[in-house]
């Protein structure tokens, strides 16, 4: 019994020793440097002026175009970011880097084309920040950019009078971006006969509730700019697609719909949009798809990039095909 009860001791021991020594190693093997707490994130000095959200304007050849940018502090050290073109969707930033007081950062072409990517490159200035982006094609275009506003409301929001802002016979409150119009009235029916101009309220707006009554045929492509900035999405997805913020009930590259609530092609649809500041509410044929969420930026093809400002109902009419047989506003009082 002596000698068993000496065996299991010794074994122990050696067991305990074991532990002990793999413990050890892990402690050596794990980086002292290393921290999992965000509590302890601090903003470093040189990136301090630079996190938030831009918006930008971009000179394409005398002509301005809306753009827009966020960058934000991933851990300790390293910056990340988003960036929306003139055209196309949110793209992710991998790594903002910055030294010497300028930053740049690289993205792939989206819908372009092409081969490389784009860079972007910028410095803070006294009234916000400049810089170039440089395609993958080789053309350079100057930017500058602000502060996007927070667009906070502090208080309660009290509704005016509904507007018809389609009155079921002719185009009256509506103007086009360019003489290939292709918006005509049939039968009390507004529709965009084929990919053409797009077709913009001449009533700008701040907060609002909107309701739009539309129809789509098969691959049809179109979307309802909310303050001409923010769109959301008309699309022939399929019925059993995963819901994404590229596809029917989105905001463009941004927020995602909890379900595919599209009936299909050829059938009278409605959204039901309720926006205050930058909170957004979609209803989707008696389903509420996005509930009260923060739209961070402008999307692709918005018409500016002056997000402080009130601004129009935009009905995107250079894709393809749509109708629509009401479309009526409920601003917020001033």
């Amino acid at each position: 019994m002596l000698k068993n009860r000496l065996k299991y001791s010794v074994l122990f021991c050696l067991l305990g020793a074991g532990m002990t020594s793999l413990q050890a190693q892990d402690q050596k093997k794990k980086d002292p440097t290393e921290e999992h707490n965000p509590v302890k994130q601090v903003i470093p000095e040189a990136a301090k002026n630079l996190l938030g959200r831009w918006d930008l304007n971009v000179n394409k050849q005398g002509k301005v175009v809306p753009s827009w940018l966020e960058i934000k502090l991933s851990g300790f050290t390293t910056l990340v970011g988003y960036y929306v073109g003139d055209s196309g969707s949110a793209r992710p930033v991998s790594h903002v880097k910055l030294e010497n007081g300028k930053f740049s950062f690289s993205i792939p072409p989206q819908w372009e084309g092409g081969e490389g990517d784009f860079v972007i490159q910028g410095e803070l200035t006294a009234n916000g920040m400049k810089g170039t982006v440089k395609t993958n094609k080789g053309t350079s275009f100057d930017f500058t950019g602000e502060k996007a506003p927070y667009l906070k409301r502090t208080s309660t929001v009290k509704w005016g009078k509904p507007i018809e802002l389609f009155n079921g016979k002719d185009l009256t409150g509506w103007k086009a971006t360019s003489a290939n119009n292709q918006w005509v009235v049939k039968d009390g029916i507004l529709i965009n006969q084929k990919a053409g101009a797009n077709l913009i309220t001449d009533q700008k707006f701040d907060d609002f509730k909107l309701e739009a009554e539309f129809r789509y045929t098969t691959d049809a492509n179109s979307g309802i700019y909310l303050r001409g900035r923010y769109e959301l999405q008309i699309e022939d997805s399929p019925k059993d697609r995963h819901p994404g913020n590229l596809y029917f009930g989105g905001i463009y590259g941004f927020l995602s719909p909890n379900e595919m609530a599209t009936l299909g092609t050829n059938e009278w649809q409605k959204y039901e949009v309720t926006l205050v500041g930058r909170l957004v509410t979609v209803v989707a044929n008696g389903k509420t798809i996005i509930s009260n969420q923060e739209i961070p930026g402008i999307t692709g093809g918005a018409l500016d990039s002056k997000e402080g400002e009130s601004g129009p109902i935009y009905l995107q009419g250079d894709h393809a095909a749509v109708e629509f047989r009401k479309i009526k506003i409920t601003p917020a009082k001033k």
